[in-house]
């Protein structure tokens, strides 16, 4: 099976090369997609020198910084135009630690999509300051509860899909970026009848560079919470 990582960037050189570094080291059959928003400090350059030296790696530059949603979008077309089999999210400052590559490509065998969760066997966040950690754990709940999401995790960013998922939604109608991205694509696969299998992760925090997240993409999801609610409800998914 072709299987094709994932890995937006904006302003990642000081971890872009150890994740890819890291992916190869498991030993597996895969290849890497770096999807680059014009990093101002050369990420997308580093990944083009990457790329140069390794066919394995693949790299698609954008105009700028245009989010994490359109960019796991793009990503997304590419692996279905390209045959890619099973498709893994996973983001670019090592806060997704690798070794579970194989873990998920363990359930997938079973499952159509599998996400890696920070809640499912208690909080499994290192690092984290207790306003973000409450913040996204609360997000959860309310999307579980709104929802009716059979999830723990649906905000995280550590998935993998089977390619008839990627392929059965409408990925030009997907229009949200950073947490409201994540429930809505599990959402969609969810009420699609696809079987979805969560796995336990440890996610550390980023130990180099900024995170991208803001309150406006807590608002922006807790606004898609409703909205996949309803368009649930009359089944316009």
């Amino acid at each position: 099976m072709k299987i094709l990582i994932i890995v937006p960037t904006y302003n990642e050189r000081e971890n872009i090369e150890k994740l890819i570094q890291r992916i190869f080291d498991l030993r597996l059959d895969l290849e890497i997609l770096v999807v680059d928003d014009n990093s101002p400090d050369s990420t997308g350059e580093i990944a083009e020198r990457l790329a140069a030296e390794d066919q394995r790696i693949h790299v698609l530059h954008r105009g700028g910084k245009l989010g994490l949603g359109s960019a796991y979008v793009e990503g997304f077309k590419y692996a279905l135009s390209n045959g890619y089999d099973l498709i893994f999210e996973m983001d670019a400052d090592l806060s997704h630690d690798p070794g579970y590559i194989p873990d998920f490509l363990d359930k997938i065998s079973e499952y159509d999509v599998v996400l890696g969760s920070r809640y499912l066997t208690g909080v499994n966040v290192i690092n984290w300051p207790l306003k973000r950690l409450l913040l996204s754990y609360c997000a959860n709940w309310i999307a579980r509860l709104v929802t009716g999401l059979p999830m723990r995790d649906s905000t995280g960013g550590f998935k993998c899909f089977r390619r008839r998922v990627l392929e059965s939604i409408d990925l030009d109608k997907i229009h949200s970026e950073g947490y409201a991205f994540q429930i809505e694509m599990s959402f969609r696969a969810w009420k699609k009848g696809f079987r979805i299998c969560e796995i336990p992760i440890i996610f550390c925090d980023r130990q180099k560079g900024k995170s991208k997240l803001s309150s406006k993409d807590a608002r922006e999801a807790a606004w898609m919470i409703w909205k996949l609610k309803l368009l649930g409800l009359l089944g316009m998914l």
